[in-house]
Formats: structure tokens, sequence, C-alpha cells
């Protein structure tokens, strides 16, 4: 929490005056007692109206000089609650920004959504309270001490014992209570993910009339949450009744104490009511403190968590190559390859087995490479180690004869058009998706890249074509649509590798292979990669790739894995007629 407080930096000035002012303010109120003893010894005994006006009009005076200094600090204490929350928050989501799919498949979407909104809101709290009270109170209760030793010192030692009594009491909560508020922030975290999952999965949900099912489960893990939040709020709830009971319990010592001394001519009324008003600021004050407290305990709890997150490291760093890493610097006929696999194995954190085992393989500038396999088999993995998205654990991927590791990644990541599975689109207009791909693209290379997506059919009969809005997600849109505006959003940068990974799911066959054949006319040439599970999107390639268990089971063209490879045989074959097929290749070997 304390590594946090660096984004207080540019509010130095309002850090300083909130708890100026509130001290201020605390300062006035301790004179409010004196002057009511004034009033009664002098001005009621005495029958002296023109003094009890001219004391009552100095309380009012107090009272709006401290209503000034409160407000004065109250502004400062937001402007720098808010300032800090607001470049904290900027730095976390850029610091996740940059954490690699390796951490994010640790920490998960729902915890850093979280932390993003409800852990930082509550170190903003923390932060503002801070400001205002944490000087404030501690002044007013040893003040009031001090004032209460001018006043009489036998009577004032009973402050003596209660202070130390109540911060025994109220630090003793906020120990016991600190680890729990953190269970409370973990149980939220999975309520959280819970909600995120059946909102983005409605209508997966309903369609297996699941609504039942999840409605348990979702309440099964918010009475949990429901249960950590009543255990904490018992504990934190008996700081206010055991404060009450102990202050009060000064107070009537100190009424009898006072009642005493009184009679013996040692006090007067008015310094006995003052001695009470002393205790009972340090009771309103020390029930603040002990609110400020909860808050606080809870800000740090967040606080930390927010920290958790900026001490994860991205774990794609620039590795120590043996080999020269300059431009084209490989050797032989490698330097000339755009993409190649060298001996490539890939095992996820966590994981108990590897997910790629000895991938090898070369990609020429122009080729069109066909990924296959069955589910499993490791098709998205052998994609996501081009453009970086996870670090090899064994071997290398070179793009341009030059390990994707000695590469900065923007510079990587300029020269790859990636189509992910899941088409995901943003709310604003069709232009503005497409400019993700490049943002300063003239209006003809996002028509071309339209066209060549095999998009601008649809795309020019919606009003307003190009300005025609997005709904979030795209829902707005069919699948094919999704599909095909994602393609021209990797396009339009004219990559000099494409990746396609599984992305033409929706489109009918006729669609597929004229996307297929717009992409080989392409004058770049990119380097294309497909991962299909359909046979007809990659059977034209150059090269195709077959996948078995995150190995390479066969590697060639349409032909020769028919006619060599078993798996490639059994996905072909449970796609299209056995009979159908053989027939086509009798006749061939005839002739």
């Amino acid at each position: 929490m304390k590594k946090l407080l660096v984004y207080l930096k540019g509010y130095e000035r309002e850090t300083v005056l909130a708890p100026l002012f509130k001290m201020l303010e605390a300062l006035f109120e301790l004179f409010v007692p004196l002057v009511m003893a004034a009033i009664i010894d002098t001005g009621i005994a005495n029958q002296n109206r023109g003094y009890v006006v001219r004391m009552c009009l100095v309380l009012v005076a107090l009272g709006l000089i401290g209503l000034v200094c409160s407000i004065t600090a109250q502004f400062f204490a937001a402007k720098a609650a808010t300032g800090f929350s607001t470049k904290l928050r900027h730095a976390l989501f850029a610091h996740i920004q940059g954490l690699s799919y390796t951490e994010m498949d640790a920490v998960g979407t729902s915890t850093l959504i979280t932390r993003m909104t409800s852990d930082i809101n509550q170190v903003q709290s923390g932060v503002n309270l801070v400001l205002r009270l944490f000087l404030r109170s501690p002044f007013i209760v040893f003040g009031a001490m001090i004032m209460a030793f001018t006043v009489d010192v036998e009577a004032a030692l009973l402050f003596v014992v209660t202070i130390p009594l109540l911060s025994v009491v109220v630090f003793g909560i906020m120990l016991w209570t600190m680890p729990m508020y953190k269970r409370v922030q973990a149980a939220l975290d999975k309520i959280l993910g819970l909600t995120r999952e059946n909102l983005t999965g409605v209508r997966v949900i309903r369609a297996f009339n699941r609504e039942e099912e999840e409605r348990r489960h979702f309440s099964a893990d918010n009475e949990t949450l429901t249960g950590l939040q009543k255990s904490v709020g018992r504990i934190s709830g008996l700081m206010n009744p055991v404060t009450y009971v102990i202050v009060n319990g000064a107070i009537v010592l100190l009424l009898y104490t006072g009642a005493v001394r009184v009679d013996a001519g040692v006090l007067t009324q008015g310094q006995v009511v003052a001695l009470v008003n002393y205790m009972s600021q340090i009771l309103v004050e020390l029930v603040k403190l002990a609110n400020l407290i909860i808050t606080v305990t809870k800000a740090i709890a967040c606080g930390n968590r927010v920290q958790s997150v900026f001490e994860m490291e991205n774990s794609l760093k620039a590795a120590a190559l043996q080999e020269n890493t300059t431009e084209g610097g490989g050797h032989g006929q490698d330097a000339k390859a755009s993409v190649q696999f060298d001996h490539v194995c890939l095992t996820y954190a966590g994981a108990g087995s590897e997910a790629l085992t000895d991938i090898d393989f070369t990609a020429k500038a122009g080729e069109t490479i066909g990924i296959i396999g069955g589910t499993g088999s490791g098709k998205s993995s052998v994609v996501n180690l081009i453009p970086r998205f996870y670090d090899v654990t064994k071997g290398s991927v070179r793009i341009d004869g030059v390990d994707v590791r000695a590469y900065d990644i923007e510079t990587l990541r300029e020269k790859i058009g990636i189509v992910p599975q899941k088409a995901v689109l943003f709310k604003g207009s069709i232009e503005e998706n497409l400019r993700w791909g490049k943002k300063d693209a003239t209006q003809d290379e996002l028509w071309k890249a339209l066209e060549i997506s095999q998009a601008r059919e649809f795309v020019e009969k919606k009003e307003g074509g190009l300005k025609a809005q997005v709904a979030q997600g795209g829902k707005n849109l069919s699948g094919g649509q999704r599909q095909r505006l994602t393609i021209a959003r990797a396009l339009v940068r004219n990559p000099r590798v494409l990746i396609l990974d599984d992305s033409a799911s929706a489109l009918d066959f006729a669609t597929d292979a004229a996307l297929r054949k717009a992409i080989r006319t392409m004058e770049s040439s990119p380097i294309v990669f497909i991962v299909s599970q359909r046979t007809s999107s990659i059977q034209h390639a150059d090269k195709i790739i077959v996948l078995d268990d995150g190995r390479v089971a066969g590697m060639g063209s349409h032909q020769e894995l028919l006619e060599n490879c078993p798996v490639y045989q059994e996905i072909y074959y449970s796609q299209f007629d056995k009979d159908t097929v053989r027939k086509p290749l009798a006749k061939e070997g005839e002739n």
C-alpha cells in the first residue's frame, strides 16, 4: 500500500492544506468548552446578559470559522483523493495492458476488474478520510486531554486512563478485522467473476435451460460473501458500543469527581461542564476515528491487492540470444524465411505437460499454411507464438530470420495481422473498428480491406456505410458479418503475416473460398496461416500441418496427407463421403 502513495505526487499542496485546515477547525472547537465555562461562571452566575450575548457571538464566530475551515479542508482532500485514484487507475490499466497472456490467464479478468473498480474506490475513500480525520481526531483527543489539565489536574487524570483504554479497543479491532476484509474482497472477486460469466453467456444458459442452476450457484456464492461480511460486520460493530460504554463510564466518574470538588470549592460549575464537554468531544472523535480505522483497514487491504497486480512482471522479456539478431541476421536459407519454427516446445504456466512438442517448419513469403487437428491439439497455441502472446519454452520462432524475442513488441506486432477465434468488435462505427488495424488508413484502404474480406457488400447496404454504428460486441451483426469485419480490420494494416485462427467458421463455403482467393491476390503477398476445423478451408494451402496432441502428425500438401497421414484422413473423411472422394482419385490414376 505504501508504494501506491507515489501517485499522490503533484498533490503535495492539497495533502498538506487539507489536514492543516482540519486542525485549524479542531483548534477552534477546543476553545468552545472554555467559552461555555465562562458563560456559566461569569455571565450566568453574575446575571450579566451583555457578557452572555458577547460570548454567544464568540461561539457563533468560532462555528463559522470552523465551518469555512472544514469546507476548505474537504475541498483539498477530495481533490487529492480523486486525483490520486485517477492516476492510480490509469497506471494500473497501463500496467495490465503490458502484461502477457500468461499473467492474464493466471489472475483472471474478473479479479482485474475488481482491482480497477471496487478496490481503487475503497483506496480513494481511505485517502480522503485520512487527509480529513487522521490528524484531526488524534489532535482533538490529545488536545482535549491537555485542555482538561489546564482546567483541573486531578480530574484530568481520568482522561489519561480513558484514552489508552479506548486506543486498545480501536486498534485491537482493526488488527482483528484487517485479514477478514481481505477474505471479503476475495469472495467479491468470485461473485464478480460468476456475474460476468453469466452475463456474457446468457444466451447459452437460456438455450440449455440452466437459469435455475445458475441462480442456485450464484445464491451459494452470495451467501458465502454475505456470511463473511456479517462476521466482519459483527466484530466492527463492537467498536461503537464498547467505546460508548467506556466514555460514558468515564463521564459518570467525571461528574462524580466534579461534584465532590465543586462541593469542596476547588472547581466551579462551569469548569465541570467544560470537562464533560471535553470528554464528549473525545467520545465523538474516537467514534469518528473508529469509523476511519474501519475504512482505512479496508483501504489498506484493497491497496495491497492493487499493489499485488503492480508487482506482477511481464514474463515476455527479451531473451539473451546467441544468434545475430539484426534484420536478416539468420544463416543460410533460414535468413530468407518469412516465418520459421525451429524445434519449438511450449508449456503453459502451471501445466503438467507440454502443449506443443518439437514443432519444426518454415513458411516463406506468399505461402499459405493450413493448420488442422482435433480439439485441443494445439492449433491456436502454434499461431499464438508468432505475435509472441506466449514465449516458447524450447526452440525459437523467427520472423525474417530474427527471433521474435529479439523484437520490440510493437515492431513485431506491426508486421502481423491476427484474427482471433472469437470475433470481438467495439462499440462505435464500422470505420472506427477498422482503424484499430491502422489509425491513418485512407477511405480507399478501408474499402479495399472490406472488399478482400467479402464485407463490402453488406457494409454498403447499411445506412451510413462506414459510419454505420456497431453495438458493443457487435451484437447488432450476424456471426458471419462480425467475422468478416474482424478479418477486414486485420487486412487494413496490410500485414506481412496474416493469421486467421478459425475465423471463417461462420462463413458459408462460397464466401470462405472467395475470401481465400482474394487474400491470395493481395499485392503484398503476405504469408497466411489458416487455422480451421474444415479441410475445405485449407486443402488448397501450399503446406498443411496436421497436429495431434501437440505434435506434428503430418505435413505436406492436401494430396500427400490424404495418402500418407491417418490423422488427416480421419478428419477429411469425417467431413466428406469416402466413396465420393475415391472415385475421382481412381479416375485420375487411370489417366
